[in-house]
């Protein structure tokens, strides 16, 4: 078969071209010239990377679009009016592709790619298991049975999916430029409830995910610390090295649990996975092998240390994730000096969480902004620039994203950077190491 991806850079497509090319098909696709670190493994595989134009686009392709690209995107106005094209969009042709295997679907606001990235590892003790994650690290081969996607609820793309368990680890609110409110929200995960085939694993904890009115007609388990889950982690010891806790399904000690993860999120993330491998007929020293095998995933809370100074990419973008890669941070390095570089995407999330993303910013010791860049950061016709942010945060700085800016984050030295942002910012620790 032969594929073409617009917008193949993107951490979902570029794993995806990726799986499809090592299972034997011709893959290429399009994308802006800059350097992105999906592209790293693309190029690895030699896939032919092009710049956008209508002229890239191939006869006789099955074509994948990007979601970030509109209808009145050039290349997707070429692809569909290409009578030998066949068109799709991500997730429409991820749901169709992922039909024939045992699918574990990773859905909610917050803790998505760890806990997908955690459950892959979980499922390798059990058999062939591939996998898809929102790091841009995607697996699969001709003798895989068991698959674990992380499923976004962006503009309710998961419902293509039909998954047999799903873990949904929050309902917090998000894409405030599509849902209208926490009840528009809340219905998008109660339709996706009518696709899961087995039964769903939820976090108990959240109040808005005990509103939901999920599908009757299947099993549906909650998972948390508090009286009335179903499982329970319990005797919980959260240390700066690792952690331990036993997990309980109504009453019936189900086994502990001893792993090498730091952050009380970290916990929650493993329990969801854990409770959903319990469903599934594993066994507890099995499932722990597994989770012990996991090593994190790209952008989440990666640590580089370099001299005197430490260097964290994370990919938070919610205000809820700021705040919980802040205090991680604090928890890790609580003598450090923590600076905070926070690159936000789209507009309209600043305007909804302005007051919520400057209370988890000031947690840091100081505030760096880089402004709106991306290609779909106002596609909504929010109209405001960074400095909206900025004023809410007494002493932050707007900063450049070039060398001028690196410079002035040299100043800070010795210190913690916290690069935070779906997009793609931490290029610039190496600028700043230039500076050492």
């Amino acid at each position: 078969m032969k594929y073409y991806f617009i917008g193949i850079k993107g951490t979902g497509m570029a794993a995806l071209a990726c799986m499809l090319h090592d299972l034997g098909n011709e893959v290429s696709g399009s994308d802006l010239a800059k350097h992105f670190f999906t592209e790293d493994e693309l190029r690895k595989r030699e896939i032919p990377l092009f710049e956008f134009s209508p002229e890239n686009i191939p006869d006789h392709a099955s074509i994948v679009i990007g979601n970030a690209f509109l209808e009145d995107f050039p290349e997707v106005i070429a692809a569909r009016s290409n009578p030998t094209c066949t068109c799709m969009r991500y997730h429409e042709f991820v749901g169709s592709f992922l039909k024939p295997y045992h699918l574990i679907a990773i859905a909610g606001s917050h803790g998505k790619t760890t806990t997908t990235g955690m459950m892959s590892c979980i499922m390798k003790e059990k058999g062939n298991t591939g996998w898809l994650i929102g790091d841009g690290n995607g697996h699969i081969d001709s003798g895989t049975e068991y698959f674990c996607l992380e499923a976004d609820e962006f503009r309710r793309h998961f419902l293509a999916y039909t998954p047999d368990y799903a873990i949904i680890n929050n309902v917090e609110i998000d894409h405030v430029d599509y849902f209208k409110d926490k009840a528009d929200y809340r219905s998008a995960y109660e339709e996706f409830s009518y696709n899961v085939r087995k039964a769903m694993v939820l976090w108990g904890d959240d109040p808005e995910a005990r509103l939901l009115n999920l599908n009757p007609g299947i099993e549906h388990y909650w998972f948390g610390e508090s009286e009335g889950n179903d499982f329970r982690a319990v005797n919980i010891d959260e240390r700066s090295d690792g952690m331990d806790y036993d997990v309980m399904f109504r009453d019936e000690f189900k086994g502990h649990f001893s792993l090498p993860f730091v952050g009380h999120h970290m916990l929650l993330d493993s329990l969801g996975a854990i409770s959903t491998a319990l469903l599934e007929g594993m066994a507890a020293e099995d499932i722990e092998r597994g989770l012990c095998t996991f090593t994190g995933v790209k952008r989440r809370f990666v640590i580089e240390h370099d001299g005197d100074n430490i260097y964290v990419d994370d990919y938070a973008h919610h205000p809820t994730e700021v705040a919980v890669t802040i205090a991680s941070a604090r928890k890790r390095f609580p003598d450090k000096k923590l600076v905070a570089i926070f690159k936000p995407h789209r507009a309209s999330r600043v305007l909804y969480f302005a007051e919520e993303f400057a209370n988890a910013l000031k947690q840091a010791d100081k505030v760096y902004l880089c402004d709106f860049t991306s290609i779909d950061d106002k596609q909504d016709g929010t109209d405001i620039d960074i400095t909206y942010l900025q004023k809410r945060i007494p002493g932050s700085v707007v900063l450049s994203e070039d060398e001028t800016g690196a410079k002035v984050l040299s100043e800070e030295k010795p210190a913690v950077f916290l690069f935070m942002s779906s997009k793609d910012i931490y290029w610039l620790a190496n600028l700043v190491k230039k500076h050492n």
